[in-house]
């Protein structure tokens, strides 16, 4: 569904989803600049908490902006502000998925509240948050 500020109603809500594998990883990398071995080295990430590699935080917060910008409410909206708790890591190969569900309309201002979180493959939350967007038309 296209979803446009007119159509937008409260407790509506979409998602969208990825695999995070080791080049989803090594890529962000690249963009970010962080290059902390908890993400990129496998040796190192054996010596730590988790025991292995884990995905950048952002990238689960990056599949929040997508859900925003591409799915619900999509395009034309303008990011004004995001809240995020990091709940769990995330490991290569799981299977993210992001979601948003409208929890507040201003009509007069043409702006949303949303809900985000973003749960793996066992439906288990490895980030929530709250956005607020804008509308241009």
């Amino acid at each position: 569904m296209a979803w446009t500020f007119k159509t937008l109603k409260v407790g509506d809500k979409d998602s969208t989803s990825k695999v995070i594998t080791a080049e989803v990883v090594e890529k962000f990398a690249d963009v970010s600049n962080d290059n902390n071995p908890l993400h990129l080295d496998e040796e190192f990430a054996k010596t730590t908490i988790f025991g292995k590699r884990i995905a950048h935080g952002m990238i689960s917060a990056g599949l929040i902006s997508a859900v925003h910008g591409m799915v619900i409410p999509g395009q034309g909206a303008i990011y004004l502000s995001q809240s995020l708790k990091f709940r769990r890591p995330v490991f290569l190969g799981d299977t993210l998925t992001a979601w948003a569900e409208v929890l507040e309309k201003n009509e007069e201002k043409k702006r949303v509240t949303m809900k985000n979180w973003v749960a793996n493959q066992k439906g288990e939350n490895v980030v929530e948050g709250e956005a607020v967007l804008q509308f241009d038309v």
